[in-house]
């Protein structure tokens, strides 16, 4: 197996950094809308061999030196009893939010049965990967997870969410546990069917003040890590707004940090224990750019990194659609022809 992945996530020295890349295998590519244009998101999600297509498209096409579960961060919810749909252009919309203690009490937590088609998943895909390189699982983070709950869908503001947690702080929490459940069971669902890394997403975490991140995200992070059978797989810990809480992310003891774009990747690295590694930081609006600027601000981060170990390259957050596909293969081959 390629290792140079799993090395950077142990903070182990490697001969240059590693390079995957969040929503690596999506919408900026022709062959992911040759396949989306068959069948819903909800059927690729729960296609084994549909997911393991989507999955490999990256492998086979760019080169990375890891894949990662071709899913979505919602499932549990709707594993939970979240009546889910996706509308192209509208994105994740729940018919029955959650806002009230008889909603909170209707979820389910044993559910893993419900997601036996993501283990089945991660079977065909390491079958298709055969060894050659790691393959990373992934779950939403409770309070995300718990905002497109309550909000029944995306937000801008999250107003719904916040209400609750100020003014009913027990019904949040009450709700919160449950989900923590059951990402636990879920991404140990994963590493039993044979994941390398798992990564906890946590998208929105950025609309929290530091109070609320530490009393509404942070422990029930922390939490979930805890419970994970994490022997020999790394496990990052990302959300927008890393540049900022990461000094509380090191607390819930991920061994990877995923940094977003905001912050200068070296300082975030220097402020955390040691043994911590950190993944990121490219702006993906970069990859819109020409050739050579994108060349130019991968060697800058490159430059301020060397010597480092426990550096993973990604970007802030994920490749938006409308990125070119040659730009992004050209960000990857920039990668792999450097050397420390």
């Amino acid at each position: 197996m390629n290792n140079l992945f799993l090395d950077a996530a142990f903070s182990k020295q490697t001969e240059r950094p590693p390079v995957w890349m969040m929503r690596q295998a999506g919408r900026f590519m022709p062959e992911y809308w040759e396949i989306k244009n068959k069948y819903s998101f909800l059927e690729m999600c729960k296609t084994p061999e549909i997911a393991a297509d989507v999955t490999m498209l990256p492998v086979d096409l760019l080169g990375i030196d890891a894949a990662i579960l071709f899913s979505d961060i919602l499932v549990t919810a709707e594993a939970m009893g979240g009546d889910l749909s996706f509308t192209q252009g509208v994105g994740p919309k729940f018919a029955n939010p959650v806002r009230n203690l008889a909603d909170i009490d209707a979820l389910e937590v044993n559910v893993l049965d419900r997601l036996q088609y993501v283990a089945d998943a991660i079977e065909v895909i390491q079958q298709r990967l055969n060894g050659s390189i790691p393959l990373i699982g992934f779950a939403g983070a409770p309070f995300t997870v718990m905002s497109y709950l309550v909000e029944g869908g995306s937000s801008k503001d999250f107003k719904i969410t916040k209400l609750l947690m100020h003014n009913h702080p027990e019904l949040a929490h009450k709700l919160l546990a449950k989900i923590a459940k059951v990402t636990s069971d879920y991404l140990n669902l994963q590493i039993a069917a044979g994941v390398n890394a798992v990564q906890i997403f946590d998208s929105w975490a950025l609309a929290l003040s530091w109070n609320d991140y530490q009393e509404f995200s942070h422990r029930y992070i922390r939490e979930i890590i805890a419970n994970l059978n994490r022997k020999d797989i790394p496990v990052i810990s990302f959300c927008k707004g890393s540049s900022v809480f990461a000094p509380i992310m090191a607390e819930a003891k991920p061994d990877v940090i995923s940094v977003d774009w905001n912050a200068d990747l070296l300082n975030i690295k220097n402020s955390l224990p040691a043994g911590i590694a950190v993944q990121g930081n490219l702006d993906p609006h970069i990859l819109y750019a020409d050739k050579p600027v994108i060349k130019k601000e991968i060697l800058r981060l490159f430059e301020r990194m060397r010597g480092e170990k426990g550096f993973i390259f990604n970007l802030g957050h994920g490749i938006m659609p409308d990125i070119p596909f040659d730009n992004v293969k050209y960000a990857i081959e920039v990668v792999k022809d450097f050397k420390y």
